[in-house]
Order: C-alpha cells, then structure tokens, then sequence
C-alpha cells in the first residue's frame, strides 16, 4: 500500500469525461483494487478484456490478470502482433471477433496493456464496440505513459496516412507505473523521451532547462527523475486538453513535429523510424522553419538540436525526398482546405500554429 499512497494524481478535468492518472512506482499490483471502486461507482461489469501483445503480456499479463481476479473481475486476454503496421482495421475486426466470443457487453470494458499501439487499438476498439464501452490505459513506455494514453485520441491508421480513422474517446483512468520503463529497451526508451521534450518547447521553457540538465539521470533511469518528467508531461498535457478536448485550436500545439513526423512514417511504411524518433526529426525541421521566418534564435535551434542529440534521438533525414515530405504532409489529417496546419516554436516554451507558410521554405529546410 505505501506505493499506492505515495502515487501521485494528476487529474484531466473535462466535467463529465474527467479522470485521473495515477503516476508511481510499483502500483501495477494494486490495479484491481483501484478499478473495483470505479466499478461499483459507475455500474460496470465484470468482464474485461486485456489487449496486450506478446512482449508486453510475457512481462505483466499476469500482474494484470491477477491484480483483476483478486479484485472480482474476469480478465481475458487479447493478444494483437507487436508494431505500427498492426495498427489497422484488421487487427481491429479480430479484436471485435474476440469481444463478441468472449460475450462482451455495454457494462464490460476493455483495458489497454502496452505501448502506444496497443492503446490507440484498444481505445479505438472501446469507441466503437456497441457504440461505445469504458476502457483504462495503463501505458508500459514512455511514449505511452507521457503522450498517447492521455487525452484521448484513439485511432487506426490508413496506407495513405497514420491515424486517419479514429475518435476522440476518453479514458476512464489511465495507471502509469514507472518501474515498467525498466524493462524497455534503450531505443523505445529514448524515442518516447522526444514527447517529453516537445511538452518543455510547446508550453514550459523551465521543464526544457530541467531536461537539459538532467538528460544522465533521466537515461540511467533514476526513478525521481522518471516520475518528474512522466508528471510534469502528464500535467501540461491535462492543462492543454482540459482547454481544448477535441482539438479545435490550443491542442494543435500539441502536434509540434508531427506533421512531419507522420509524414516520414507514411513514406517510410512505418518501419524506419519509431515515433518519437520521427517527432524528434519533425521538431527540429520546425525549429529550423521557426528560424528562417525570424522567430527561434540561432541559439535556441542549437539548444533544441543538442538536446535531442543528448537524449540518442536523430535530427535529421537524408533518405525521403523533400517534394515527398511535403505531398504527405497534404494527407494529414489536420490540413484543412488544402491547407497545411504548421505549429512552430517562436522561443522555447511557446508556439505558434500557421498555415502561411510559402511551400519554397519548406522545401528548402527539408532539403537543407
């Protein structure tokens, strides 16, 4: 219990749709518990279906399913292929053969245990089976934990573009337990670190100074510097969601690299780069637009550009044609009217979101 009641909450405040995420270290175990008052409160059932894949399920299935039985519920695991390319309607349809086998109903829910992948699937599976059940994240990597299990978003994605088939659906709770980021591998560890540096460019520019001081500890994985930089995100995440839930102006900051980023995924099939690898890429090919149109200093570019390096993360691409970047970056889905949604950092802890952007620079700073 002592690591239940030193878990810190950070709560998304979107009056009915509010819930909390509960950050701490070793609090996988207590799960059950936790969900089993959100079960009496809210008048869910006892089935749930696990959505994990192989690697995630070897290391915590069974925490999870017993945590679940122990607290009265009836776990039954899902199993989906680890990786970006899964992430399709195929796998969906499967996923709503297995919820119909197991007898799933409207009072049952779905939780996600994995990366982000698994999340935004069994999110977007929630959204859409009988219209609509409850589903928890509890996020095993960074990226996860940080960014894609909070606000949201839940989707599939498309040949032509990533996460163009999707909803926005809310968690009913999302439980983070760092102690889990110790069993990812270095790289998946570092790619999802590219979250947490886009929260300090996008909102807070003393967070961007901690990470900058801090990058040793936080790749050690010292575990006060994991809970900091997972709340911390978490936090300034809440804040802008609570503003903006469906992404009608603010949330858009929170996109910052990911034109781009997605684009590179898109043209590269989604396997050369993970997520936050392409993001890391994207954020500096923003830094790099902000700089020609006058507003990042030259210094603030070198800061952004040495962070990421600090933390293993790429900053350029030299394989994908810039012409190709930029008609990917057309499928978006957040152009509107034939027109590409830029979010470019004017310093480092505020952003702004254009479309005035002349389609000469753009492919001049991809290309440089």
């Amino acid at each position: 219990m002592e690591q239940l009641d030193q878990a810190e909450r950070v709560k998304v405040d979107l009056g009915a749709n509010s819930y909390d995420i509960v950050i701490g270290a070793g609090i996988l175990p207590f799960l059950g518990q936790e969900l089993s008052c959100y079960a009496r409160q809210h008048g869910w059932g006892k089935q749930v279906m696990v959505i994990s894949n192989p690697t995630v399920e070897a290391l915590y299935g069974k925490q999870i399913v017993t945590s679940l039985s122990e607290a009265g519920f009836q776990p039954a695991l899902a199993l989906m292929q680890d990786g970006e390319q899964y992430k399709t309607m195929d796998s969906a349809m499967q996923l709503y053969d297995q919820a119909l086998s197991l007898g799933l109903d409207r009072k049952s829910f779905i939780l996600a245990l994995g990366g982000g992948v698994v999340g935004d699937l069994a999110g977007f599976v929630a959204s859409t089976y009988m219209r609509g059940i409850p589903f928890v994240q509890v996020p095993t990597t960074m990226l996860a934990q940080v960014d894609s299990s909070v606000g949201g978003k839940v989707a599939v994605n498309h040949p032509k573009g990533k996460n163009i088939i999707g909803a926005f659906y809310q968690p009913r709770l999302v439980w983070a337990d760092v102690d889990v980021l110790k069993t990812l591998p270095a790289e998946e560890l570092r790619a999802g670190l590219a979250e947490v540096i886009k929260y300090g460019l996008i909102w807070d520019g003393n967070f961007f100074d901690y990470l900058e001081k801090r990058f040793r500890e936080i790749l050690s994985l010292n575990q006060e510097d994991l809970r900091e930089i997972v709340k911390q995100s978490c936090a300034i995440k809440a804040q802008v969601v609570a503003q903006d839930e469906r992404e009608g102006g603010l949330r858009a900051i929170l996109n910052l690299g990911h034109t781009f980023g997605h684009a590179l995924e898109a043209l590269t099939h989604y396997r050369a780069y993970r997520h936050g690898e392409a993001v890391a890429i994207g954020m500096v090919m923003a830094c790099k637009v902000s700089g020609e149109l006058g507003f990042l200093s030259a210094e603030e570019l070198n800061r952004v550009t040495v962070v990421i390096r600090s933390f293993g993360l790429p900053v350029e691409d030299r394989n994908v044609a810039a012409q190709d970047i930029l008609a990917s970056m057309y499928h978006d889905k957040k152009a509107e009217a034939g027109k590409i949604k830029y979010v470019i950092p004017e310093t480092i802890g505020r952003v702004r979101i254009t479309s005035a952007i002349p389609e000469g620079l753009i492919l001049r700073v991809l290309s440089s």
